[in-house]
């Protein structure tokens, strides 16, 4: 316990100073969040980062982060962001005819899936940034209130299981209050903070996203029970990887602008 508040207090530090200033370091360190997040994933496979698959799916991933206000160069260049994912898809298959299937159909649509798993939630992260930096802070706050609230009241209260086949430990009690701790916070940003949004949406809003959050955490430990791992990685010392730690984001970020709260 004390190592993991020691690393949640240190990379708390060096995270949010970056995430309030925004700009060029804040791009620069979720392309690199988003690259570790996905050689953790590869690495489930046995796909190394460092490898001709693993190359083409960073540059998969690195074109799916661009920044919406830097696509124009694409465009001008008469192409598109989906255009060029495609491409980078078509020769992951042509590396499988070429490694005469050492690397398989399987392989090539593990890494796809992964590209987009990490890549969107990595992109929509930019994206709320880029709206301002309140609406990261209220999605990373309803999201930590939701893990928080989870695990305080379902060790308190928790006595029916949520889903044991996936994460034995989680309860339907916990899940709820989760949903419950979220939805106070986003009671404090509405009467403290502009969001620009209405009471009932963001409520309502809030209560999907919390969901989605937990949905996104049992995605990630539905995975790694799929490979036999206990975590994704080890540079977060007590916490896991990367994956381990932004789990529920990769759900909740594409969502908040799906749920219009960024608009």
């Amino acid at each position: 316990m004390k190592q993991r508040i020691v690393t949640a207090v240190i990379a708390a530090a060096a995270f949010l100073p970056i995430v309030l200033y925004g700009g060029w370091p804040f791009v620069l360190l979720t392309y690199l969040m988003a690259v570790i997040g996905l050689g953790e994933a590869l690495r489930m496979k046995k796909i190394p980062l460092l490898s001709a698959p693993g190359t083409l799916s960073v540059l998969m991933l690195f074109v799916l982060l661009i920044p919406e206000r830097y696509t124009k160069a694409i465009v001008q260049a008469g192409y598109d962001k989906l255009q060029l994912i495609l491409l980078m898809v078509l020769l992951l298959l042509v590396y499988m005819v070429v490694s005469k299937n050492r690397f398989t159909f399987e392989d090539a649509g593990f890494c796809t899936l992964s590209v987009l798993y990490v890549g969107f939630g990595f992109h929509y992260f930019m994206e709320t940034r880029e709206a301002g930096a309140l609406f990261v802070f209220f999605a990373l706050f309803i999201t930590w209130a939701t893990d928080s609230g989870a695990y305080f009241i379902g060790r308190s209260f928790g006595r029916n299981k949520l889903w044991p086949e996936i994460s034995p430990k989680k309860t339907i009690e916990g899940s709820l209050g989760g949903i419950l701790s979220a939805v106070l916070i986003a009671l404090l940003f509405f009467f403290f903070a502009d969001l620009q949004t209405e009471l009932p949406q963001l409520l309502l809003a809030t209560a999907v996203l919390s969901v989605a959050g937990q949905i996104g955490d049992l995605a990630e430990s539905a995975l790694k029970r799929h490979f036999h791992i206990k975590d994704s990685g080890a540079i977060l010392p007590g916490h896991g990887g990367i994956l381990d730690r932004v789990d529920s984001w990769l759900f909740v970020f594409p969502l908040i602008h799906i749920l219009q709260i960024v608009n």
